[in-house]
């Protein structure tokens, strides 16, 4: 099968430098493998779109959501914060024993 594609001129060096460079035989080399990783680049896409809605529907699935109360969450975590302060002071005060 022969088609044909028409390239700006920058594209045109590109490929005739990466034939020239070794790495392919021929312009068609080049293209097979650009296409091969454009496919390969829209399955993975396909996979990430996959899984984006399946977490969508599950966020949809888990309920009505509430607001954040930030004053209560800031809480929480100076609380935690403090705590982690407090063990790591008792942890540092105590002797090996013998």
């Amino acid at each position: 099968m022969s088609t044909n594609v028409s390239l700006t001129p920058e594209l045109e060096k590109y490929l005739q430098k990466k034939v020239q460079s070794g790495g392919y035989k021929s312009v068609s080399e080049v293209i097979r493998e650009g296409l091969r990783l454009l496919k390969e680049k829209d399955k993975e896409t396909e996979i990430k779109l996959k899984t984006l809605k399946l977490e969508v529907q599950k966020g949809i699935q888990s309920g009505t959501s509430s607001p954040l109360n930030m004053d209560s969450i800031k809480e929480q975590g100076r609380k935690r914060l403090q705590s982690l302060k407090k063990k790591k002071n008792e942890r540092g005060m105590e002797t090996p024993s013998s």
